[in-house]
């Protein structure tokens, strides 16, 4: 490649336009020796790579309007004449015009070639001045007093001579690599001598500085840890034992109620085991008696209890029977400014009762699951009645009875809202529907029937949050009223 370049450069040389032809100067002898040994006599002033003037002139292309001058100057570079292809003399060796132009146009492109690689190689000596000054920065005091920038001493060294055949390779270039080299050899020593020189180098004040506020910055992170683990295992210690703390408190106040009543009115001497109250001082969702016997498969049942409200707005829920598949198997509610409502398996039946005024009632419902049919009674007399009400649904067994709260899960989820304030007594569950006769003999106490299903006994009801038993004679307390 760089010889075919050579033999252009010398083609540019001695080819250019006929008006500006000087006169030839005279051959060394070596030059005079090859001259003769390529061409005839006639014509050794004449360039060896293009044959006589005479014949390159009459070749190509005339002028109109008088003789031709000379086309080609003198011989310039002879010893191109092993390497560029000889030509003979005569009108078939002469170049024409498109070869002119060919030549021109090669010229033309090979200049343009120089400029570029001149200016990407001035290009790359700013680049590599520039990374010179990034290093020289990065090594600070790490440079050895004796060594010397690699790239100076580049930048120092003689350039190779450009003058006759040009060199295997540029000198840019092999500068250019030397430089690459030396950066990445200066690369190679600071990585190595950086770890040593900063652990032998007294630490400046911003690294202090720095250290000091990583540091501080790793203990807050220790410390933020340290509490959240402290607050997650309190979490789940409190999730844990919040059932039992419950149960536990809920144990507490009842032992202090009972110490309590005993100590304002003696032990409590009530006998029979059913002369007794369930008493439920507020409205909240933790106050509430539980039976502890639960219903068999029911078609039919009748519940009586005497109730005192003490609410001003709504009775609450005086009792309620859930099972694991149904919340509300059997339901007896009055909430907010709705009408008592009794609920069997979901279906709702109004019941036309009135229990608001602060004295207290006995109250039966009872239902057959033949057509649904329903009865309501209040201190005796039946105040309603219909159909359809959960017709032919047998009441599941296995459930909870609750009395106080409404149960949205089984035995639980009570809300303070639905719940019931004042006293009970006298709970019991029937398998069929009493007769009018008998529901009358319980509200005027001439009858003491117990229910063949649920009996109310001092052992069979438990009080939780704060609910108390006391004792209570339904009738005393009825013509007390």
């Amino acid at each position: 490649m760089l010889a075919f370049l050579g033999a252009i450069i010398c083609i540019i040389a001695s080819v250019h336009p006929a008006g500006t032809a000087a006169p030839a100067a005279p051959p060394t002898a070596d030059n005079d020796s090859a001259a003769a040994a390529l061409l005839p006599a006639a014509d050794k002033g004449l360039g060896a790579l293009h044959g006589p003037a005479e014949a390159l002139a009459s070749a190509g292309p005339r002028l109109p309007g008088g003789p031709q001058p000379p086309l080609f100057s003198r011989f310039v570079c002879t010893p191109l004449s092993a390497e560029c292809p000889a030509t003979g003399t005569g009108p078939a060796a002469s170049p024409g015009p498109e070869e002119l132009l060919a030549l021109r146009s090669a010229a033309a492109q090979l200049r343009r070639t120089a400029l570029e690689q001149k200016e990407r190689i001035r290009m790359d000596q700013e680049t590599i001045r520039e990374l010179t000054g990034k290093l020289s920065r990065c090594e600070g005091g790490l440079r050895t007093p004796g060594a010397a920038p690699a790239a100076a001493g580049l930048r120092a060294a003689p350039r190779p001579s450009t003058m006759g055949h040009p060199p295997a390779e540029p000198p840019a270039v092999r500068e250019l690599e030397e430089a690459v080299r030396a950066l990445q050899d200066r690369i190679d020593r600071i990585e190595q001598e950086l770890p040593a020189r900063t652990n032998g180098s007294v630490p400046t004040a911003p690294a202090l500085a720095r250290d000091a506020l990583h540091t501080k910055m790793e203990q807050l992170e220790e410390q933020l840890l340290s509490k959240i683990l402290t607050l997650q295992k309190e979490r789940q210690a409190a999730n844990t034992d919040r059932s039992q703390q419950q149960h536990n408190i809920e144990k507490e106040l009842n032992s202090l109620q009972n110490r309590v009543m005993e100590l304002e009115h003696g032990p409590p001497g009530y006998s029979p085991p059913d002369a007794f109250k369930v008493t439920i001082p507020v409205q909240n969702n933790y106050i509430y008696a539980r039976m502890k016997k639960s219903l068999p498969e029911l078609y039919a049942f009748t519940i009586c209890m005497w109730l005192k409200s003490k609410a001003l707005l709504g009775l609450g829920t005086p009792f309620s029977y859930s099972v694991p598949s149904q919340a509300n198997e059997i339901v007896l509610m009055e909430w907010g400014s709705n009408p008592l409502e009794l609920l069997i398996n979901d279906k709702v039946a109004q019941l036309p009762l009135s229990l608001k005024d602060k004295a207290w009632h006995h109250i039966c419902v009872a239902w057959t699951t033949r057509d649904g049919k329903w009865s309501a009674y209040q201190d005796g007399e039946q105040r309603g009645a219909g159909e359809n009400l959960a017709s032919w649904h047998a009441i599941r067994p296995q459930g909870v009875i609750i009395l106080g709260q409404e149960q949205d899960s089984l035995g639980g989820s009570f809300d303070a809202t639905q719940a019931f304030t004042g006293e009970l007594a006298q709970f019991g569950v029937w398998d069929h529907m009493l007769a009018p006769a008998e529901i009358l003999g319980l509200a005027n106490c001439t009858s003491h029937l117990q229910g063949n299903v649920i009996q109310w006994d001092d052992q069979a009801v438990e009080v939780f949050g704060g609910a108390s038993k006391r004792s209570f004679t339904a009738c005393e307390e009825g013509r007390k009223a």
